[in-house]
């Protein structure tokens, strides 16, 4: 019965390989290994335009959290 290949069981056969050879193996997988990438669908992506539209922030909010945000800055722990 053949033996499973596994990427350990691989990776010792790669390095018995030449240098050489190694670079003929890579060249061999590169594409097939670009063919699967671009197959598969990665996740849409939501737009970011438009991401605020509806939020009613003025300056004063804004100024206010900024306020918040460094009212204890610098620490000492820090």
């Amino acid at each position: 019965m053949a033996e499973a290949a596994t990427l350990e069981r691989l990776q010792e056969l790669a390095k018995q390989l030449s240098a050489v050879d190694k670079i003929r193996l890579i060249e061999r997988l590169a594409p097939q290994i670009e063919y699967e990438l671009k197959s598969c669908n990665p996740a849409e992506r939501k737009p970011l335009r438009g991401l605020w539209r509806g939020v009613d922030l003025s300056e004063e909010d804004i100024a206010q959290a900024r306020r918040e945000t460094w009212t204890e800055f610098p620490r000492e722990d820090v």
